[in-house]
């Protein structure tokens, strides 16, 4: 029985020491300080988003859960996004855009 306890423990302090190097790897990555910086939206984006000043990846965020919460997205194609009469001014005046070209038009509304 001596010899079953001996090699418990060693197990055990090799799944701790795994555990606190996959801890210090995950704490090295920083966000870019250039996407946490915040912006302005212009008042076309300001009425989906909102007035207040937002680091962009909030952006991002903020115009995804209207495109899915007014179900804007292309049942068929997932990429291309319907625009509403709110989108429309955002991507200037086009119907539809994919998810690509929206991160570009999105950019011209930003300060």
């Amino acid at each position: 029985m001596a010899k079953k306890s001996k090699s418990t423990k060693k197990a055990k302090t090799t799944k701790t020491a795994k555990t606190t190097k996959t801890a210090k790897k995950k704490s090295a990555r920083k966000p870019s300080a250039a996407f946490m910086k915040p912006v302005s939206p212009s008042p076309a984006l300001a009425e989906i988003i909102g007035s207040k000043a937002v680091p962009r990846t909030e952006v991002t965020k903020r115009l995804w859960a209207y495109i899915k919460k007014n179900k804007l997205q292309d049942a068929n194609n997932k990429r291309m996004i319907n625009a509403d009469a709110k989108l429309k001014a955002v991507f200037g005046g086009k119907s539809s855009a994919n998810m690509f070209e929206m991160t570009k038009l999105v950019g011209k509304h930003l300060k």
